[in-house]
Order: structure tokens, then C-alpha cells, then sequence
């Protein structure tokens, strides 16, 4: 069943001359309890699609049906409710408040809705973050693995149905990727929740049920893991590798892909809309 789809999504930037298409006509159906990733060279678009299907951005045109309802058609104010209470978002950068301490950033989106903290669920989350001993530091008294657990703890605080990720790891090293990723797949399987994570990495990538790849603001590809493709992709998608079960062979087109949108690209902050090529 799909939880989360979307609709001739396009979103342009300025006008007349100036105008940039950022996404052009996406569509596309995400299943509740899938992992999904979404890869794409910087400005590729992926960001902005993260974005409106999170509703943190109102699209040009198109929309986004979360169970069936149209978030569009909420005010700014009705929207605000429905990212604190009915998605999680992780970004790159953590976006974490400099004077709140763990607890306090954690617990941000419940008491901004004026509700009661369930002490139960923050002390679960912060034994299975890694993060007890630390509620009550500030987040320049943390290393950034820390402070990208904590922004994962105030996504995961209202227990969201859909945890949308914009290049988690990005500003981290190999062993706090790992270990991140590990967390939010745990939330996926064992929790049931959905995840959508925008993505380099190629080993990131292909560990997801599923693959998207952007491209001039258009969905080039997307596959299932096992190598199963989508009916909007016409090509036929090879074989899986008998030595990397979690997703495409590294030799696939796929695997191309994932290397081609990270090339140059390692040190990219999240992508910005570039103007697409004319053909």
C-alpha cells in the first residue's frame, strides 16, 4: 500500500529569463515500511523533491498525497503541524538550536505543539542513540556523529510514519555513517517506518529496497533492489550480483549512476536548482 506519492511535481525558481525548473513533471509512489534512496549529481534536483514531498517547500505545480490526502491543501500553518507530527526530517547540517541541550532539541517538535513529552520514548531513544550521559550537553559540546544522532532522535520523537533524510552522513566519517545508517534502517524495519534518504553514497544506495535516480529534475531510473525496474523506465535492468545482495552489481547501469553522481562531489553542500540543458 502506498503511503506517500506524488504527482507531476515541478517546482521552478524566478521568472522570465531567470527562471530555473529545479524538478520538471516527477511522479512517483512510495510503499509504507520502504527504503527508498534517492541519488543525483549536486543540483540534480533530489533536494527539492526531498523537500516538497517533507512539505517544507510548496511546489510550482503537482502535489503530494500522504495517505491519500492532499498536504497541499493545508495552509503554512497547517503544514508546519504536519512536519512536526506526521514526518521526520534529518538534514546534512543537523539544524540543531546552539542554546537547547539533547533533550531540549530532541523534544523540540513536542513542545512547540504544547503537548506533554513521552519521557518513556526519549529515554529510549537516547539509550538506543548512544546518547545517555549526554542530555544535557549543548550541541558545541558534541562531536557531529553525536549531533546528527540527536537531530535523528527529534525526527524519530513523535514516532513519524515517514522519515524523509537529506544526506545524513554527508558531514561524517566512515565509522558514524555506518553507524548512522544503521540507526535509521533499524527504525525502518523494526518500526515499520518508511525512509527516503537523498544520498552519495554508493554504499548507502544500494543497501535501499529501492533506487531513484534524479537527473536534470526528472526521475532517470528507478529500481528495486534484486533488479527489478519500474514500468516508467523502460530499460531492462540486470541481474543482481550473487556477492552484493542488498542491491544492483556494481557494474549496472545503476552502479554507474551512483558513481557518476559522486564524482567531484564529495565536499557539495545539499544541491541548489541548476538550470537544465537545453537539448
Amino acid at each position: 500500500m502506498d503511503i506517500l506519492s506524488a504527482e507531476h511535481l515541478t517546482k521552478v525558481y524566478g521568472t522570465g529569463e531567470q527562471a530555473v525548473r529545479a524538478l520538471d513533471n516527477v511522479s512517483l509512489s512510495i510503499a509504507a515500511g520502504e527504503f527508498v534512496a534517492i541519488i543525483g549529481s549536486s543540483g540534480s534536483g533530489k533536494s527539492t523533491l526531498m523537500h516538497l514531498l517533507g512539505g517544507v517547500d510548496r511546489p510550482t505545480e503537482g502535489t503530494v498525497y500522504l495517505n491519500g490526502e492532499d498536504i497541499y491543501a493545508r495552509s503554512d500553518e497547517q503544514l508546519a503541524v504536519f512536519r512536526r507530527r506526521e514526518v521526520g526530517l534529518v538534514y546534512q547540517f543537523y539544524n540543531l538550536i546552539p542554546v537547547l541541550d539533547v533533550e531540549e532539541n530532541m523534544t523540540l517538535p513536542v513542545l512547540l505543539d504544547g503537548r506533554k513529552v513521552n519521557q518513556r520514548r526519549l529515554e529510549m531513544l537516547v539509550d538506543s542513540l548512544g546518547l545517555r550521559g549526554r542530555e544535557h550537553h549543548l550541541p558545541n559540546q558534541l562531536s557531529g556523529g553525536q549531533q546528527q544522532r540527536v537531530a535523528i532522535g527529534r525526527a524519530l520523537m513523535n514516532a513519524p510514519a515517514i522519515v524523509l533524510a537529506d544526506e545524513p552522513t554527508g558531514n561524517l566519517d566512515s565509522k558514524n555513517s555506518a553507524e548512522i545508517m544503521a540507526l535509521l534502517r533499524a527504525s525502518n524495519r523494526q518500526l515499520g517506518q518508511t525512509l527516503v534518504v537523498i544520498t552519495h553514497d554508493e554504499d548507502i544506495a544500494l543497501t535501499a529496497d529501492r533506487v531513484v535516480a534524479i537527473e536534470d529534475g526528472c526521475i532517470a531510473s528507478d529500481e528495486r533492489r534484486g533488479g527489478r525496474r519500474f514500468a516508467s523506465v523502460a530499460a531492462t535492468a540486470p541481474a543482481g550480483h550473487a556477492g552484493m545482495p542488498e542491491g544492483p552489481r556494481a557494474g549496472s547501469e545503476l552502479g554507474a549512476r551512483l558513481r557518476a553522481s559522486t564524482a567531484g562531489t564529495a565536499a557539495a553542500p545539499a544541491d541548489a536548482p541548476a538550470p537544465r540543458e537545453e537539448a
